[in-house]
């Protein structure tokens, strides 16, 4: 039976360089696509990490070179890294379809803005690093002529830090759910969206932060009435007592099972846990929804049943 699945890529489908971009693509398109042609509606939606870092720093060497430039704000570069990764995922998607014989689906990226609450505790506590690493020194003059927060990362260099808010909205979510039941491979969400607020008039203001690209995710499956959400990430399944000796790989878990899971610490922050988080959020959001975590090339197996971690009431 087929399924609407908005499915969340990871970082490990679409490389750390431009070559590695380009080759990695390949490889996700074809996983994406098996998932087509056994006749499921899908949507796209992915990270950014290293890409947005690259745009950033090269805006940044950009202003050095030239002070005219001034600095460009994050949500900039957060809207041009999605345009840069969504060339070469339509690439590689249409290139797959047309191989397969699936010459009838358009495929289109949407720069997608989310709406986050300006007054999100998040904002209080940058907790995301961005950016190059700098000496202390470069910091605080960056610092003093920006006024970003900067503090050191770890012991490995000074950083820039912004928040981290929740998404509330999806902005294009309708234009995406039109061109989604017209029949279109949509890609959207990039980095979890650019992350917006409403000020005077109905302006969209952009926010110097991170959207966890899961959450965001999970909200745009809620906002398309998804069936399904899969999470690809770099394991094949969920595990608790991860890396110990009585390491335990789950199958399945209710959304009651993986708080409590989360409570004990079972799940990293910054990496298992918010996948978890938003898998929880979206079974819990309507009766019959489910979530999968599992590798990318294991979707196809996952949707079946035969491998991956399903988190369903």
């Amino acid at each position: 039976m087929s399924k609407r699945i908005v499915i969340a890529l990871g970082g490990n489908a679409l490389g750390n360089t431009l070559p590695e971009q380009a080759a990695a693509v390949k490889i996700t398109a074809r996983a994406i696509v098996d998932l087509i042609e056994d006749g499921n509606q899908v949507v796209v939606a992915h990270g950014n990490g290293p890409q947005v870092g690259i745009i950033n720093n090269a805006m940044a060497a950009l202003q050095k070179e030239d002070p005219s430039q001034g600095f460009t704000p994050l949500s900039v570069c957060g809207a041009m890294s999605q345009a840069y990764i969504g060339y070469d995922l339509q690439n590689a998607f249409r290139e797959e379809l047309l191989n397969r014989g699936i010459g009838n689906m358009p495929v289109c990226s949407i720069v997608t803005q989310v709406e986050v609450d300006p007054s999100d505790p998040a904002f209080d506590h940058p907790s995301k690093p961005i950016g190059k690493f700098l000496t202390e020194r470069e910091a605080k003059e960056y610092a003093a002529k920006t006024g970003n927060l900067v503090r050191e990362d770890a012991g490995r260099g000074w950083r820039r830090y912004v928040a981290s808010p929740k998404p509330k909205h999806i902005i294009e979510a309708g234009a995406i759910r039109a061109l989604t039941e017209d029949g279109h491979l949509v890609i959207c969400c990039g980095g979890g969206g650019i992350p917006v607020y409403r000020t005077e008039k109905n302006h969209l203001k952009g926010a110097a932060a991170v959207i966890d690209k899961d959450f965001a995710s999970e909200l745009l499956a809620e906002q398309l009435d998804a069936d399904m959400l899969i999470i690809l990430t770099a394991v094949e399944k969920v595990a608790v007592n991860f890396r110990r000796e009585n390491e335990q790989w789950l199958d399945a878990m209710t959304p009651d099972q993986a708080l409590q899971y989360a409570r004990e610490g079972q799940f990293a922050p910054g990496s298992m846990l918010p996948k978890v988080e938003a898998a929880v959020k979206f079974a819990q959001s309507k009766p019959g929804r489910e979530a999968l975590i599992t590798l990318l090339e294991k979707a196809r197996e996952g949707i079946a049943g035969r491998t991956g971690t399903v988190i369903r009431q």
